[in-house]
């Protein structure tokens, strides 16, 4: 028996709803128009069912502590750096602006590995949002705990090279550079308080990131907002993204997106070429 197998399974419900300040704060963010129907665009749920912890419950990192009581929904992990690995999304019906919903999230597995980047403990969390007409969206998120950071350790990513990302070969492509202000109105959205985000001196001096990292789900939108762009509002029936190197604020990133036999592959890419997020989606039919 595992030392986390008394969390898998655990569930957690939350309910909230999508009023109208929160929304018109969402689409200011990512300087986009209201829809005319009153549809909530994909990728706002991360906004929605927040944990709300209490600032003297949040750990030095930012996030809220964990421990092995019955109210802890994830396992107390003693790893102390955590990362939103990937996930899976599918989507049912567009939530409204006005609407209740109710989210429940359960523990599909905690997962412990070991390779060349140290330890490593992966939780798998479903979770499914409901409104008014029923499941909105169903998601399973990977989280990836890791043990601290050598106060040695190369800063990462590696410096931007002299190389250049080359577009040749995607249908479309936007060039965005992630801004403070940007990273902030997504913190605030989400009220995600991983220092990592804003804290430049944290994330540089004990998680050893380069400058402040793009949140993971941050660049995600942006691709989902670029498949909008190329097919319309609510197009999507599927949606998955994995990271696969940090963004670094302030720093050029290149979203593409191509079709491939029905299939839509979406990417993030830094200036040099290297790959930040790897994504594919499916259109409703």
């Amino acid at each position: 028996m595992g030392a986390w197998d008394t969390w898998i399974g655990r569930e957690e419900v939350r309910t909230d709803r999508i009023d109208s300040g929160m929304v018109a704060r969402w689409l200011a963010t990512f300087d986009r128009d209201a829809s005319a129907d009153g549809l909530v665009p994909q990728g706002l749920h991360w906004c929605l069912c927040l944990p709300d912890a209490a600032t003297a419950q949040l750990g030095p990192d930012g996030h809220p502590l964990r421990d092995d009581s019955p109210d802890s929904f994830l396992p107390p992990v003693p790893l102390p750096r955590r990362m939103w690995a990937s996930s899976k999304v599918e989507f049912f019906v567009p939530l409204h602006v006005g609407e209740a919903v109710t989210r429940t999230s359960q523990i599909l597995s905690v997962t412990e590995k070991s390779g060349g980047s140290g330890q490593l403990v992966f939780v798998d969390v479903a979770h499914e949002t409901a409104g008014d007409a029923g499941l909105a969206v169903r998601e399973v998120q990977s989280i990836v705990y890791r043990g601290a950071a050598a106060s040695d350790a190369p800063l990462s990513p590696p410096d931007v090279t002299g190389e250049h990302f080359d577009a040749s070969g995607w249908n479309s492509h936007r060039l965005l550079v992630p801004s403070a202000p940007l990273l902030f109105r997504y913190s605030a959205l989400t009220f995600n308080s991983h220092r990592i985000h804003y804290d430049v001196p944290y994330a540089r001096d004990e998680e050893r990131y380069r400058g402040l990292v793009v949140h993971g789900p941050l660049t995600a939108t942006l691709l989902l907002d670029l498949a909008r762009r190329e097919y319309g509002d609510n197009a999507l029936q599927s949606f998955a993204f994995r990271g696969l190197s940090p963004a670094i604020c302030g720093e050029a990133l290149h979203l593409v997106t191509r079709d491939q036999d029905g299939a839509i592959e979406l990417a993030a890419f830094a200036s040099d070429g290297r790959q930040v997020t790897a994504a594919s989606a499916r259109r409703k039919a």
